[in-house]
């Protein structure tokens, strides 16, 4: 039978309890995890998919645009996939914290914010890529996310380039169109197949092959902490219906 909260101070007990009684804890987690930060996620009220742009969203993070216009691709990566402002809340920390005290075996995270490995977690699975790695696709040198920003080495267009060898630039993360990581992927599968609890957080489930990653859990409590309603609720153990940062203010 599924447990319902949507009390914090209750969330925070179950989830403290559920980390207690558990050996071998993996969290799952999507762009909700990091909206207490500033950053928005896509498919709220106020998400990106809901905003108005020549573009659709999806269209404009697909690696046939990134390659047929380049330059509407990075003026939308920076201003709003980029957030160098952004720190770590209340969530990546706790997750932080409990990797260090030997609670928790890994994060797997559909974001590319780095606000996990920000907050101190060393384990983590970035399936979708980060936007602090950046690629020059000619020589492999490696440029972070403010330099991408500072815009000092673009061409006519407004396009990054290397400065090393002038090739074209390429953010680190999965474009529509592109498949994940194979490496990054076997490791989160192996992570979520060894837990005996497994935490999905902030993340609607709907963007696959991502989603598709809680077939491979096999452990005894699946908890699933989001505001919106999600399509594995009714096999969720506990099922948590508040802000994921209040609920992990534990």
């Amino acid at each position: 039978m599924t447990r319902a909260v949507d009390d914090a101070r209750e969330a925070q007990a179950a989830l403290a309890e559920l980390f207690d009684t558990h050996g071998h804890v993996v969290f799952f987690g999507g762009a909700g995890v990091s909206t207490a930060s500033g950053i928005p996620d896509f498919r709220s009220v106020d998400g990106l998919y809901h905003q108005k742009f020549k573009y659709p969203p999806e269209t404009m993070l697909s690696h046939s645009f990134y390659e047929a216009h380049p330059a509407e691709f990075f003026e939308f990566y920076r201003t709003k996939m980029i957030a160098l402002d952004a720190r770590p809340n209340r969530c990546h920390l706790k997750l932080a914290e409990l990797e260090r005290a030997g609670m928790l075996d890994a994060v797997v995270t559909q974001n590319i914010d780095g606000l996990h490995q920000a907050a101190g977690s060393r384990r983590v699975f970035e399936l979708h890529g980060s936007v602090h790695r950046n690629i020059c696709q000619r020589c492999g040198a490696v440029y972070d996310a403010a330099w991408v920003c500072a815009r000092e080495h673009e061409d006519a267009r407004g396009v990054p380039v290397c400065p090393a060898c002038g090739g074209p630039i390429k953010p680190d993360v999965v474009l529509y169109e592109e498949p994940l990581d194979e490496r990054v992927l076997a490791g989160a599968i192996e992570a979520i197949s060894r837990a005996d609890a497994l935490i999905v957080g902030g993340t609607s489930l709907v963007v696959y092959p991502a989603a598709g990653l809680i077939r491979y859990f096999k452990g005894d409590e699946l908890a699933i902490c989001n505001l919106a309603p999600t399509e594995q609720d009714a096999n969720a153990d506990l099922l948590i219906s508040c802000d994921i940062a209040r609920a992990f203010d534990f």
